[in-house]
């Protein structure tokens, strides 16, 4: 199965694949896969395909575990290579790594988590901006006063240095990684909703139905 690919060539933006975090072992949802949850009729998973195909040269899927529950999707899931779900740095260091050997040309990996159904449609191209713009090597989404360091840009050159990190320093932290480089924030306004919400309890599907009728509707 290949990576779901668009074109973006209208974006300005350098080829970019995104990877959908959906790694996690949801406890508060007692179990299960986040973005399988359906919301306003659409599974979570749906949206956010939804949201970043048209921004991406590519979307796969990083999820442990049987990986034929998510074969409607067309997603080319890609698992973990560090043992112990060590968090999402690990879903990362493996996007980098199917990056480098099945799309060479690319140069740059767009992590989104799997159980945020309203990203922003120009996610993409801000966090580039903001990173050519500072000169940085890294760019991660904000909104509000909290940074979402799961949703960020990655180079995929930094690879090597981020197994190091995992395997050998067992860092999990994400802001402790990026605290190690250049990094641009990019903040969005949080009305008429956070499209950084995301799903993590059961009583957050309630208000991610609320939102998404206000989504749909604009």
């Amino acid at each position: 199965m290949k990576a779901v690919t668009t074109d973006i060539s209208a974006a300005r933006v350098p080829p970019t694949l995104g990877v959908l975090l959906a790694g996690g072992l949801a406890r508060r949802m007692g179990g299960g896969d986040k973005p399988m949850r359906t919301i306003g009729g659409r599974t979570i998973l749906e949206r956010v395909i939804a949201r970043l195909a048209s921004q991406c040269s590519g979307l796969i899927l990083n999820a442990n575990g049987d990986p034929g529950r998510f074969a409607a999707y067309g997603l080319q899931v890609v698992a973990d290579d560090v043992p112990g779900f060590p968090g999402p740095l690990a879903g990362i260091l493996a996007a980098l790594d199917w990056t480098a050997a099945n799309r060479p040309e690319i140069e740059w990996v767009l992590s989104a988590a799997g159980d945020c159904p309203f990203l922003p449609r120009d996610l993409v191209a801000q966090l580039h901006e903001a990173r050519a713009r500072e000169n940085a090597q890294l760019a991660v989404a904000a909104s509000g006063e909290q940074s979402h360091p799961v949703i960020g840009l990655w180079r995929v050159a930094l690879r090597e240095e981020l197994r190091h990190a995992l395997v050998v320093e067992d860092l999990r932290k994400i802001d402790r990684w990026t605290a190690r480089y250049p990094l641009a924030t990019v903040t969005w306004p949080i009305e008429p909703l956070d499209p950084f919400f995301n799903a993590n309890t059961v009583e957050d599907i309630a208000e991610a139905e609320r939102l998404a009728a206000l989504d749909d509707a604009s």
